[in-house]
């Protein structure tokens, strides 16, 4: 049975991403909190070898992965790469068969093993994107940064050394 947005559970969605080199080691953290109870979920992790951007969508499709019902999701984000490409680029690449324009030629999108899943996760969901200035004091925001950090950080003290 299809909910209303009305009747959906209403979440924010605070994600961010980071990445030590670029590429580098990187890691992802979202927070996930019901609007109406404030009951709060929160996971992170890392990519041994990854990029900013990949992280920064890696944290929303984590994120939206965790919901166990359609939502109405408010993502709260630092990344104008993950903001401009839900609500202007996207749209246009599906438009164009999934390329992107550059110059007068079309080229294949970047990480779109990522925007694809993106894509199939906000079929189910209904999605307000809102980009916030990244290191400006959002508790969430930096919240989501510093468990980024740890993670990755973490990885590069626990992985065997190389040979």
């Amino acid at each position: 049975m299809d909910q209303s947005a009305a009747e959906r559970l209403k979440v924010w969605l605070y994600s961010d991403g980071a990445c030590s080199g670029n590429p580098g080691p990187g890691g992802w953290a979202y927070i996930l909190r019901d609007q109406a109870s404030g009951a709060t979920k929160k996971a992170s992790g890392y990519e041994p070898n990854t990029t900013n951007n990949r992280m920064e969508l890696t944290a929303v499709i984590k994120g939206l992965e965790a919901l166990k019902r359609p939502c109405v999701v408010t993502l709260v984000t630092d990344s104008a790469y993950v903001a401009d490409g839900l609500k202007t680029w996207m749209p246009a690449w599906k438009a164009r068969g999934w390329q992107r324009q550059v110059g007068k030629k079309l080229a294949p999108v970047k990480n779109l093993d990522l925007w694809h899943e993106l894509d199939r996760l906000l079929a189910t969901h209904e999605l307000i994107c809102e980009r916030i200035a990244g290191h400006r004091g959002h508790p969430e925001n930096e919240e989501c940064d510093a468990l980024a950090v740890a993670a990755y950080r973490q990885f590069r003290v626990v992985r065997p050394p190389d040979d």
